[in-house]
């Protein structure tokens, strides 16, 4: 008789939790899966998949407009924003569905209910417990709202995905990814948008001359930006919301969203209850291992908030499934990871920042390319691109790679596995360019910026 009900609980199906899970499946380990919403997690209904698709159909209209640059003669566009929402919802359901198809085919339990850990080995569901030789959290992240008067008027980004009308005019504070995402979504679908955040520049901890850059474009496009300022309270008025604002000025608006940062999903999980250590934001403390201070508790994703991507959620999973459960031990690789912003342009990138590579490399080769994209020649659209890449001088190695403007994130996918190769510029000088591309300005660009005089040094 086994000693344990299962060889693993994963509490939390979303991507990574389902990635470790059928994987440890077919290595033929028993495993149950609680899950308190929809399986697939924030990235497949809340995050990545709904946001792209919104961020598809806000596009629509500026490629309506560059279409009469190429002599196309389009009357009577309308949008439907209800139309959208349920098309995207039926979306959603059909990916919750392969979601189940893969833990179910991969002979994995499906708990309904939020998973709570009573000890070491039980966690308790929908008021049942069941025990497990190894417990694996996976709840991810959850949007957070600061203390500011009238905030129960504010949404988050799990709302506005789900907004049954499209807001005439909305303000959405912060200046991370997911805040200038949606302020793209909105303004592309025709809201008066204004994007309120407290630094001069969005996007912070990205290389400053990308930030430089996106904030430009955004100012261009017609977002307002209201740098430098932050709401001091939030009145629901007649028909609307007034936000009062630090600079003394106040908006009104008819839906106010904050985007000012997520917290770990380890409320009420029971996990300091059961000894594991968290950080002072709640975030499971693990090791390299992704295990945490009790040894048959495991944390992944952003519930650990080391990376949090969706990518990364998935290969700590994996890395779980194959060390405990195929015999073929694998550390979490977050080294050089790629990332993208689906702003509007949007941005990818991997590798250092001017400013980390200058303080870990010091002497650096710096190499910068600013254009107009082909496809917009014939058009009024005045969006320029912008690409930059960060050099060791002494190794020559490429150690940063960062480009703002059309398809840069698939164009960085590629670059990134150069950069993880360790590709020198040499490589990239080598390497004979696809043209007319954007991507052909990596493996183009010869001219070294000129080096920084003292003090000049980008901050971030």
């Amino acid at each position: 008789m086994a000693r344990y009900d299962y060889d693993l609980i994963t509490i939390g199906a979303g991507s990574g939790g389902v990635r470790a899970s059928r994987l440890a499946g077919r290595y033929g380990a028993r495993v149950a899966v609680a899950e308190e919403l929809r399986v697939g997690g924030t990235c497949v209904l809340r995050g990545c998949v709904p946001k792209k698709l919104l961020v598809y159909g806000s596009h629509f209209r500026e490629e309506v407009e560059d279409m009469a640059g190429y002599g196309w003669s389009v009357e009577g566009v309308s949008h439907d924003w209800g139309a959208m929402i349920e098309a995207k919802e039926r979306e959603l359901d059909r990916l919750h569905g392969i979601y189940m198809n893969l833990l179910k085919g991969a002979g994995n339990t499906v708990l309904d209910g939020r998973g709570v850990v009573v000890d070491p080995h039980t966690v308790e569901v929908a008021g049942k417990r069941y025990t497990a030789e190894r417990i694996l959290v996976s709840t991810g992240g959850w949007p957070t709202l600061p203390d500011v008067p009238g905030i129960e008027h504010a949404i988050t980004s799990n709302e506005a995905l789900d907004l049954k009308e499209r807001p005439r005019r909305v303000a959405i504070v912060g200046s991370g990814f997911i805040a200038v995402e949606f302020a793209g979504i909105f303004h592309g679908f025709g809201s008066e948008t204004h994007l309120i955040y407290r630094a001069d520049k969005v996007l912070r901890g990205f290389d400053e001359d990308v930030r430089t850059a996106l904030t430009t474009e955004l100012d261009k496009k017609g977002i307002n930006l209201r740098p430098e300022t932050l709401p001091t309270r939030i009145e629901k008025a007649d028909g609307c919301y007034v936000v009062y604002l630090s600079d003394g000025e106040t908006l009104e608006v008819d839906a106010i969203m904050y985007a000012t940062g997520r917290a770990p999903n380890t409320k009420g999980l029971g996990l300091a209850e059961a000894g594991v250590e968290l950080t002072a934001n709640g975030a499971v403390k693990v090791d390299e291992w992704s295990r945490s201070s009790v040894p048959s508790i495991w944390a992944i994703g952003d519930v650990t908030d080391r990376i949090q991507l969706t990518p990364v959620a998935l290969a700590e999973g994996q890395a779980f499934a194959e060390t405990e459960f195929n015999d073929n031990p694998i550390k979490p690789d977050h080294d050089d990871v790629p990332s993208a912003v689906f702003s509007q342009p949007p941005i990818g990138t991997v590798g250092l920042t001017e400013a980390q590579a200058r303080d870990k490399y010091g002497a650096l080769d710096v190499y910068v390319s600013g254009f107009r994209p082909m496809k917009y020649t014939l058009t009024h659209n005045t969006e320029r691109g912008f690409m930059k890449l960060i050099v060791d001088r002494q190794s020559q190695r490429v150690v940063g790679a960062h480009m703002l403007g059309v398809d840069a994130p698939e164009i960085i996918q590629g670059v990134a596995i150069a950069v993880r190769m360790g590709a020198t510029k040499r490589d990239f000088d080598r390497t004979v360019g696809i043209h007319p591309t954007a991507a052909e300005e990596f493996v183009t660009m010869r001219e070294k910026r000129p080096e920084p005089q003292p003090g000049q040094e980008a901050a971030e």
